[in-house]
């Protein structure tokens, strides 16, 4: 979104504004993608199907405070990010395309963190118990590996494009 003026200054202040802008549709986007599947994994695993909690090695009341956690976590990444995309939105900057590529890169990012480092290094919990875990994992580790190639595929797309 660089604006093409004849003065030079005006142009690097323009290019500053820009980047400040691309930052702010990065962390948006993956803040809110980030967010949005920690919720979905709170409210679907821990609180509907009672699959497994943030922390499984203690008792049920620490498991429940850690989801607590878990869920205001998730829900200040949500938040935060939509604050930021209502400034962008008010300073014309959001670019939507580019947002929602980096959405599904934050969704994928944080759920194959969750799958590879939360559940298999740190063994906080797992996706389910008492079954056998591989198809739980492949599916959780696949469906995030798809965010992140939706992800790159959308931002690649646009990346020669200005504001879409």
């Amino acid at each position: 979104m660089v604006v093409k003026h004849d003065d030079s200054n005006t142009k690097i202040s323009s290019t500053i504004h820009d980047s400040t802008y691309l930052n702010r549709n990065l962390w948006a986007g993956i803040l809110f993608g980030l967010g949005l599947v920690a919720f979905i994994d709170e409210a679907v695993f821990h609180q509907l199907l009672h699959w497994h909690h943030f922390y499984d090695k203690a008792t049920t009341a620490i498991s429940l405070i850690s989801d607590g956690l878990f869920h205001a976590f998730s829900w200040f990444a949500t938040v935060g990010s939509l604050f930021l995309v209502a400034d962008l939105r008010h300073q014309n900057a959001w670019w939507p395309l580019r947002w929602t590529g980096r959405l599904f890169l934050g969704a994928g990012g944080f759920q194959l963190y969750d799958g590879t480092i939360q559940h298999k290094l740190m063994k906080l919990h797992q996706v389910r118990y008492k079954v056998n875990i591989v198809p739980y994992n492949l599916v959780w580790n696949i469906t995030s590996l798809i965010m992140i190639v939706a992800g790159i595929i959308l931002l690649v797309r646009t990346s020669s494009k200005q504001k879409q």
